[in-house]
């Protein structure tokens, strides 16, 4: 028997309207979340990746469409109601957003003091949630005081202090440099694995979505591209969209003598298998490495590579018939130019 998914995003279309024009940001966009996932919205600069975000809580409300979340139909509800709602959504972003007058304990304490929460549930709330983010010793420093990591960390610990269901990342490692980026996306992990909130990562980058979301979802020009299991996506992308994501970083190759490019996408197993320099052995024949790229994903090696083949399209087809029979996923780039 199915589930119903805790978050239905239901034929959303945003539009900005000026005097003189009208914008469409969003087009068009249906979305189901299930509890406890993590899920991934990524997108190029400009996609529509923050807007929708923003109409996830109904900070924008959208043009058309229906949000609901939980047993919650956002569309139909008042300022009052919304508000209600929103206790139960978390939100952290890229520039932190703390307030620089408040020590860590007091913006930690800020949500509760909005809700009415007593000092003294507010104080053991917070030190609950430093625990957590690993903060306890920075109670009374000022954000000025902190790292990057660390603001980030306490805007986590305020983020959940009114025990949401729902958080909601926009670009909340944008800021931070790759080792911290790592060290926030595993205390994410960690708080959705202990805790069960549905998390939502709003990104422009890949390797973010890689490391830690179980779904994705491609924003390209404010409609959905493609959606559906991270590691799928990153093994068989289907749309120009998700092709650029995902081959980032290739480069263009305008003059080849061999017409004909493949790409090939191996697991944990076959990622440490000298794969090409069997092929090189098994047909005495050289290959191109045009472009490589390994990630961890879920703690499993995920991989992949493009590859120029011999002039020979026997030999060329031999080769994609071996690559084929031990199990590795082979893709026939036509045209190729990179991205």
């Amino acid at each position: 028997m199915e589930t119903t998914p805790f978050i239905q995003i239901k034929n959303l279309r945003k539009e900005f309207v000026s005097q003189n024009s009208r914008v469409t940001a969003l087009s068009d966009i249906n979305l189901n979340i299930d509890k406890g996932t993590i899920f991934g919205i990524i997108g190029m600069s400009g996609a529509g990746k923050s807007t929708l975000v923003r109409c996830i809580n109904f900070l924008e409300r959208p043009t058309k469409g229906t949000i609901i979340i939980g047993d919650k139909d956002l569309s139909v509800l008042n300022d009052k109601e919304l508000r209600k709602v929103r206790q139960n959504i978390g939100m952290i972003f890229q520039q932190f957003n703390l307030l620089m007058q408040r020590n860590v304990e007091d913006n930690v304490c800020f949500p509760l003091e909005i809700a009415g929460v007593s000092k003294k549930e507010r104080k053991k709330r917070a030190a609950e949630l430093l625990e957590i983010v690993g903060l306890s010793d920075k109670r009374k420093a000022y954000p000025s005081q902190l790292s990057g990591g660390q603001k980030q960390r306490v805007a986590i610990a305020r983020a959940l202090a009114t025990n949401p269901q729902l958080l909601l990342c926009d670009e909340a490692t944008s800021a931070l440099d790759p080792t911290t980026t790592r060290s926030i996306l595993s205390l994410l992990k960690d708080i959705n694995q202990k805790l069960g909130i549905t998390i939502i990562i709003i990104t422009h980058e890949m390797a973010v979505v890689e490391e830690i979301c179980n779904e994705v979802a491609i924003i390209d020009n404010g409609s959905l591209a493609e959606t559906g299991l991270v590691e799928d996506v990153f093994s068989n992308p289907k749309t120009e969209a998700a092709k650029k994501l995902v081959y980032n970083g290739s480069k263009a190759v305008k003059e080849m003598k061999g017409k004909r490019v493949i790409r090939i996408v191996f697991d944990g197993k076959s990622s440490y298998e000298p794969v090409i320099a069997n092929v090189v052995l098994e047909f005495k024949a050289q290959v191109n490495i045009l472009f490589a790229d390994t990630r961890d994903i879920g703690g499993k090696a995920f991989g992949h590579m493009i590859l120029q083949l011999p002039e020979d399209e026997g030999l060329s087809d031999k080769i994609i018939n071996y690559l084929r029979s031990i199990n590795i996923n082979v893709e026939e780039l036509k045209d190729y130019v990179g991205y």
